[in-house]
């Protein structure tokens, strides 16, 4: 049973005429199948998911990226690599089934898979926490990546999560250092990063393993600090003005990859990821391809700069501020002029601290 999203009416009745149109056993008895009919609807519904999808509003989009029958992280794992490996546990706590983590290959060269997992059916969503990762879980990719680290292995991270868990068991066993200790892992590493967010990719919970040197994004998935329900609730005390909320945040693949926040969008069937299962795995798996080439014969330094490099860059010449003078080439290393002022500031301080110590003394000195 196929599932409609509310601005897909028209598309859900066309497709069930055309059901009934290809069963040659409908309730008047066995007749001909009109090949010709069959055709004209079949037209019908590409002109019209073509018109619906070329005009999505964010919140649609939003709802696209949620929808139940969009490939999840498991088929992509299962799909585009050989010989995965999954690995579990923390070794602190315990297993985290919302991110399936765990080596593989891909086009015969080793890789890291880190993926979030919401589960294709109510049972498997209740398994997989519907994809909000709790301190174990971020504590087991830390742990992965660091190993993969190690042994000089690419990282390929799907994002797909509405959000960090935020149960009272999860704050209690640092959900937020996780999350933090998880950036901070990502932003150390020396081997190439990719981040591919399929779904859903929800404030901490994504950051916190799609802080890579690659940010890729679905056409149709949405990428934000919070969600539009929650953002409305917050802003307008108004759950309903979703839209409205949906809109400011800039959400979508498109405005974010004007903003510079990804990298490159990776474009759906139309009618979303779900309408062609193959072909969408066509796109992600050429998109990787080309992403891990572009790192071939860069050094471990050049591939953390190009990470830190990156982040540094997001807001200076877009988003709120229409001009900056920050140079392109942003460096960590201070450079020897500001070395200079700093070490005269210090010293002009440590000067005056003597010269007010020895007034003192010789008042002292005078009246005692």
């Amino acid at each position: 049973m196929k599932n409609y999203l509310n601005f897909e009416t028209e598309v859900k009745n066309l497709e069930n005429e055309l059901e009934q149109l290809k069963d040659p056993y409908n309730q008047e008895g066995l007749s001909e199948v009109d090949t010709l009919k069959i055709s004209k609807v079949e037209k019908e519904i590409a002109e019209k998911l073509e018109k619906i999808y070329s005009n999505l509003d964010p919140w649609q989009t939003a709802l696209v990226a949620r929808h139940e029958d969009r490939p999840k992280a498991k088929f992509f794992i299962d799909n585009l690599f050989d010989e995965f490996i999954s690995l579990s546990g923390d070794r602190f706590y315990g297993e985290d089934k919302s991110v399936i983590t765990g080596f593989g290959k891909f086009n015969n060269k080793s890789v890291l898979i880190i993926g979030q997992e919401k589960g294709e059916d109510l049972e498997k969503r209740i398994e997989h926490n519907f994809g909000m990762m709790k301190p174990e879980g971020y504590r087991k990719t830390i742990r992965l990546m660091d190993l993969a680290n190690k042994f000089n292995i690419p990282i390929i991270s799907i994002i797909d999560t509405p959000g960090a868990y935020p149960g009272v068991g999860a704050e209690e066993r640092g959900q937020a250092e996780a999350i933090a200790k998880s950036i901070e892992a990502c932003m150390k590493l020396t081997v190439p990063t990719i981040s591919i967010i399929i779904g859903e990719g929800g404030s901490g919970g994504a950051i916190a393993l799609a802080s890579s040197n690659k940010v890729l994004m679905l056409q149709n998935a949405i990428y934000s600090v919070i969600s539009p329900e929650g953002c409305a609730t917050i802003l307008w005390r108004d759950p309903k003005k979703t839209l409205e909320a949906a809109t400011a945040m800039k959400m979508s693949s498109k405005d974010l990859l004007s903003l510079d926040i990804i990298d490159e969008i990776i474009p759906e069937p139309i009618g979303g990821a779900h309408r062609d299962k193959d072909l969408i795995l066509d796109n992600v798996r050429n998109s990787i391809e080309k992403n891990l080439e572009f790192f071939n014969g860069m050094e471990k330094d050049e591939i953390l700069n190009h990470r830190k490099n990156k982040f540094l860059s997001i807001g200076r010449s877009k988003g709120f501020s229409s001009k900056s003078d920050v140079s392109n080439n942003i460096s960590m290393k201070e450079n020897i002029i500001e070395k200079l002022k700093l070490k005269l500031k210090r010293e002009s301080k440590t000067t005056y601290i003597l010269a007010t110590i020895s007034v003192f003394l010789i008042i002292l000195y005078i009246f005692l």
